[in-house]
C-alpha cells in the first residue's frame, strides 16, 4: 500500500509531465524545464515515501518485492 509521499510524488510527476508536454506543444521552454524539475521532485518525493514504506515493514516481508 502506498504512503502519503508516494502518493504525492505520483501526482507531481504527472503534473511535471503534464507541463513538461505543454510546454513542449506551445514552445514555452520555461514551462517545460518547470515541468522537468516537477518530474524529478516527483520522483524524488515517492522514492522516499518508498524507502519510508519499505523500512516500517518487518525483516521477512522484504522478500515479496
Amino acid at each position: 500500500m502506498s504512503n502519503e509521499d508516494e502518493v504525492k510524488g505520483k501526482m507531481e510527476n504527472l503534473k511535471g509531465r503534464v507541463k513538461q508536454a505543454a510546454g513542449a506543444i506551445t514552445g514555452d521552454k520555461k514551462l517545460e524545464a518547470e515541468g522537468a524539475v516537477d518530474r524529478v521532485k516527483g520522483a524524488a518525493r515517492e522514492k522516499v515515501g518508498e524507502l519510508e514504506r519499505k523500512a516500517s515493514r518487518p525483516p521477512e516481508d522484504d522478500e515479496e518485492d
